[in-house]
């Protein structure tokens, strides 16, 4: 396959990223191959190498990336009340994901292909956006506006629950984004209180 007229490096980089990512998410890592990438690119297979050492690294830099932008754009006023912060978490996480459904799926289900080492690496990502979460109920809980018996089961059970949206809600239904993220912020304060 010869390379696509009007290719150029400085775009073919993302192009194999998004397309590792549309196919990660189809298919699953494991079921695609180096070449299936290429064809998805319109390069041939050898010069995706140019981009990323193997297939492994190109996983782990679409999880890094993901996580990485997840805490970058992660707002935690610590200026705010408990219940204040915990709802702008619960907004902040499900309209953040809901625009990132192929590295959400990635983010949660490749985690098995990840080696050690990389497991290791995204793990910290993770726990460290769990820690944001955590660190509110902690708060939330000093402060005597919520009941929470174990934050750390807590932190997990909203993260899991809010996480969920993205397996079923698709725009153009029954309600829209707004109704659901209200509906679950309203499930996670009872939860919490």
């Amino acid at each position: 396959m010869a390379r696509t007229a009007g290719s150029h490096s400085e775009n073919t980089g993302p192009r194999v990223r998004e397309a590792a990512l549309k196919l990660f998410a189809r298919g699953g890592y494991a079921a695609v191959s180096m070449r299936a990438i290429a064809a998805e690119v319109g390069v041939q297979v050898g010069a995706l190498y140019n981009y990323t050492p193997d297939k492994q690294t190109l996983l782990f830099d679409l999880m890094e990336s993901h996580m990485t932008e997840l805490l970058a754009a992660a707002v935690n006023d610590v200026g705010l009340a408990p219940d204040a912060r915990l709802k702008a978490f619960v907004i902040f996480h499900i309209e953040f994901h809901h625009a990132r459904p192929d590295a959400v799926f990635i983010a949660y289900m490749e985690l098995r292909n990840l080696s050690p080492e990389n497991f290791a690496r995204i793990e910290a990502l993770r726990k460290t956006y769990e820690d944001g979460l955590e660190r509110i109920l902690c708060d939330g809980v000093a402060a005597g506006v919520f009941s929470v018996a174990d934050t750390k089961i807590a932190t997990l059970a909203i993260i899991a629950m809010l996480t969920g949206v993205n397996t079923w809600f698709r725009a153009g239904g029954r309600l829209s984004l707004e109704e659901i993220t209200a509906q679950y912020w309203d499930m996670v304060r009872r939860a919490v209180t």
